[in-house]
């Protein structure tokens, strides 16, 4: 269970309150107009960006005095967060070891996460040398690797084209069935909260409300949310 306590993030002459309980094993879209807060929501989480009040707790424990990297939690950005002088296979190994320093067994591991999102040979590729679907299967294959019980997506396939992205999708949703880890996803795209989440977080006028049930939440939305989706957004 993820929980925001009382929670203020402020930044100069921007503030956002949170209060929320997320189950675990939720997949919940996080969803708001631009600028409203939903990546600064995330970086929160993840300890990116400091909180002046309130807690953030994982199954109780507080994830306050933790630092970004020893939380039990994988983020995937946009940009995918890849190291461009490491190969796939090193990309990937880090989510064992930053280090580096692998044991036989944990480069069989590493090995069959990559083979999981179907990048088997893959492995001595630099992130220049993948196509952009490609280096979100890295960066999805560290998160795979670490099996952390919370995931964060801040929109890493965003710049992809509508078939590869369903695809990552259900190669997320096929890492969440087997991981039963929580899921926080942020998204514009209506139609990629449908397609992998049940609940949805509306991030709009300095707040966090939910989560809510998301068909329901789509059909009627709040005036903040309808105006940012515009009345045509279930077209196509």
């Amino acid at each position: 269970m993820l929980r925001l306590e009382g929670v203020d993030i402020q930044q100069g002459d921007f503030r956002l309150c949170a209060d929320l309980t997320l189950a675990g094993g939720a997949r919940v879209a996080v969803m708001g107009p631009s600028g409203s807060g939903k990546s600064t929501l995330l970086g929160a989480v993840a300890g990116f960006v400091e909180v002046a009040a309130g807690r953030v707790t994982l199954e109780g424990a507080d994830l306050g005095a933790i630092a970004p990297g020893d939380r039990p939690l994988s983020i995937l950005f946009q940009d995918n967060n890849l190291f461009p002088h490491l190969s796939a296979e090193a990309n990937v190994a880090l989510g064992l070891r930053p280090s580096l320093r692998l044991t036989q067994g944990e480069r069989a591991q590493v090995a069959e996460a990559l083979a999981r999102v179907g990048l088997e040979g893959y492995g001595a590729r630099l992130p220049a040398q993948l196509s952009g679907g490609q280096q979100s299967r890295v960066a999805l294959a560290r998160a795979l690797l670490r099996r952390r019980p919370l995931l964060l997506l801040d929109e890493p396939f965003a710049a992809l084209g509508p078939a590869l992205k369903a695809e990552m999708l259900t190669l997320v949703g096929d890492i969440l069935d087997e991981t039963g880890a929580t899921l926080m996803m942020v998204t514009h795209d209506p139609a990629d909260a449908l397609a992998i989440a049940d609940r949805a977080l509306v991030v709009a006028e300095g707040s966090v409300s939910g989560p809510h049930a998301l068909p329901g939440l789509l059909d009627d939305p709040p005036a903040a949310l309808a105006a940012y989706l515009g009345a045509g957004w279930r077209a196509g």
